[in-house]
């Protein structure tokens, strides 16, 4: 069973994804804020961390540089999801070492489909 990290700071974004990736068979650990997906992944190494973009005391730009050049968690694919996705927020999440991006409202199939394709690259 492969563990996933769901950084969200909105409760019922969180709940409603956290639940839906339990019933395809993952486990889900969750943050709030970038700094505490920093601990987590240190802590519980995930198989994936998907990371909401816009997050109070740290955002999820400034967390994926940090979880990227950590030597603990470099190697843990990261993928960038976001509600207000702006011209250039896309490659400002690659360029911040995110392996993917995905926008909310979240459609679960292809949401999948880049966990999926991420983990089998991993």
């Amino acid at each position: 069973m492969h563990t996933i990290l769901l950084v969200e700071d909105n409760e019922m974004n969180r709940d409603m994804l956290s639940r839906r990736l339990t019933r395809k068979g993952f486990r889900v650990i969750t943050a709030v804020d970038g700094k505490q997906s920093i601990d987590l992944a240190i802590q519980q190494r995930p198989d994936l961390i998907l990371m909401d973009l816009s997050l109070p005391v740290m955002d999820g730009w400034e967390a994926t540089r940090l979880l990227k050049h950590a030597v603990e968690t470099k190697e843990i694919p990261v993928i960038a999801l976001t509600a207000h996705a702006m011209a250039g927020d896309e490659e400002e999440a690659y360029r911040a070492g995110c392996d993917d991006f995905d926008t909310k409202p979240i459609v679960m199939e292809r949401l999948l489909e880049k966990i999926h394709g991420a983990l089998r690259k991993g």
